[in-house]
């Protein structure tokens, strides 16, 4: 296996008496979609928590191409290339989708906040912007604000933003959660047409989407990892589906 771009060894944290993720080793390699899938309160998102720097770990280390990152705080991640999406979208809904994108834009670009109507007028952030409108299927909807999206939309729109500052590794939190099938469709074909050029991990409860886009799969149930392998290896093992995929026995 190649050098992981993401390493991590024994990650742990707790909330008093529940023991969130226990001892996770994980290793997710440059250019791989790779999906964590585990049920209801398996400590999915507490991970992806940790991996972004939202959340400490009491224990364990987080190695990001190379680098000791386990104490780096979230925005400090961000600009050494690992960027997050929410379960929950975080798009400022009186803006339109091209403001949004160019204030992302302009976050990330290393430079303090200016008065806005006139960073609007900066083609240096709205051009940018507008391609990755175009990247992620919105430029028809650039100028709609952001509170008339569709729920679907809404979440193309975070993670265009979230691609804003090029990330090197995309942190996804159920990007199809509360979508209806076409639209979970379109993000699915979005998706895909993201592998091989942004490293993912997936954190998803939509089998279809995880087995459609998955490179490799990790299995976590009660803060561990039972099982990491191909789909196809996936589907077939069998302590996977007594934990979590439904098998009878």
């Amino acid at each position: 296996m190649a050098e992981p771009l993401l390493e991590v060894r024994g990650l742990s944290k707790s909330f008093g008496a529940l023991r969130a993720t226990d001892s996770v080793d994980l290793a997710v390699i440059a250019g791989e979609t790779h999906a964590i899938i585990g049920p209801n309160g398996a400590g999915k998102t507490t991970l992806i928590g940790q991996l972004a720097g939202n959340l400490q770990p009491d224990s364990g280390a987080i190695r990001f191409s190379g680098e000791d990152i386990t104490r780096m705080p979230a925005h400090t991640r961000a600009l050494r290339g690992l960027s997050r999406s929410f379960q929950i979208t975080s798009i400022y809904r009186d803006f339109s989708a091209l403001d949004n994108v160019a204030l992302a834009v302009q976050a990330h670009s290393g430079h303090s906040f200016r008065f806005w109507k006139i960073a609007q007028e900066d083609t240096a952030l709205t051009s940018p912007a507008l391609e990755l409108l175009k990247k992620t299927g919105l430029e028809a909807r650039k100028n709609v604000l952001a509170a008339n999206l569709s729920h679907g939309e809404q979440r193309q729109l975070e993670i265009a933003m979230a691609l804003a500052g090029r990330p090197r590794l995309l942190l996804l939190d159920e990007p199809v959660a509360g979508m209806g099938v076409e639209e979970s469709q379109r993000m699915i074909e979005f998706l895909d047409g993201l592998k091989g050029t942004t490293t993912i991990v997936l954190v998803e409860h939509d089998m279809d989407a995880v087995f459609t886009l998955a490179d490799r799969i990790s299995v976590l149930v009660y803060g561990r990892i039972i099982a990491t392998s191909k789909p196809s290896a996936i589907r077939a093992n069998r302590e996977v589906q007594k934990a979590y995929l439904g098998a009878d026995s």
